[in-house]
């Protein structure tokens, strides 16, 4: 009777191995979603703000992150001068806070 159980204990077989390779790809494929969906973008956008600000000119008028419309009066190495208002109102903001150019 106990020689049965034994035979039969011997022939069932465990789970086959898996890939690792497989166990993973869930992760790698959602990886590589988010990198094209929004890390790519991102920095595309960012580049794009870079050369935009590098290529500042005296004349250009720019609108900052905080909504300030301005002409361009001069350049600085982290600093730019705006004539904003009617008058001869300057005033100095950090490169970094311009967010665009404006026609």
């Amino acid at each position: 009777m106990f020689e049965s159980i034994a035979y039969a204990a011997e022939t069932v077989q465990g789970p086959t191995p898996v890939n690792p390779l497989v166990q993973f790809m869930p992760i790698i494929l959602m990886f590589a979603i988010f990198y094209f969906l929004l890390i790519r973008p991102q920095q595309k956008k960012q580049k794009e703000a870079q050369a935009m600000i590098a290529n500042l000119k005296k004349g250009d008028k720019v609108v900052t992150s905080g909504g300030i419309l301005g002409t361009v009066s001069s350049l600085q190495d982290d600093y730019v001068v705006l004539a904003v208002g009617g008058s001869d109102t300057k005033i100095e903001i950090l490169k970094s806070a311009i967010a665009g150019l404006r026609q």
